[in-house]
């Protein structure tokens, strides 16, 4: 008996689409996160990236539960001294929607370069419209309620 490693050269990398409208957000993220390491897979190796691709579209439609709403913060900085800036859950899913569920999934994935191109391989979209018909993404129903 021999453990089976993955290779780069023969992973394959479905395509799937998941409707965010009315999905809470960690859950949501998680099995994305899941879903681009390729954890779900039998192949899974932890070096190798054989995850799938994912499209994610009514983004705008997330939910989030309790107060979060309003008492959940996004930090960023510019690098300035007094430079931090903050904006509530509300005003970034107001201004930008695909932002939200980005920075949910980016921080359950490997902060290596191999978490970076997992990362890559995730498209969202904040209305129901994506440009990856031609990839034929297969529908994917995630029970996270």
């Amino acid at each position: 008996m021999r453990t089976y490693s993955a290779r780069n050269e023969t992973t394959t990398h479905d395509w799937y689409i998941v409707d965010a409208a009315g999905k809470t957000l960690g859950r949501l993220a998680s099995e994305i996160a899941l879903r681009l390491r390729g954890k779900h897979k039998p192949v899974y190796t932890p070096h190798v990236d054989t995850g799938d691709y994912i499209v994610v579209v009514n983004a705008a439609k997330i939910k989030v539960t309790g107060n979060k709403a309003r008492d959940k913060i996004y930090y960023s900085h510019s690098g300035y001294p007094g430079g931090i800036k903050e904006v509530t859950f509300e005003k970034l899913l107001a201004r930008t929607p695909i932002r939200v569920i980005e920075i949910a999934v980016k921080g359950m994935l490997p902060k290596n370069p191999l978490g970076r191109a997992m990362y890559r391989k995730l498209k969202v979209y904040a209305g129901t419209e994506h440009p990856h018909a031609a990839q034929q993404p297969k529908q994917l129903d995630l029970d996270t309620e």
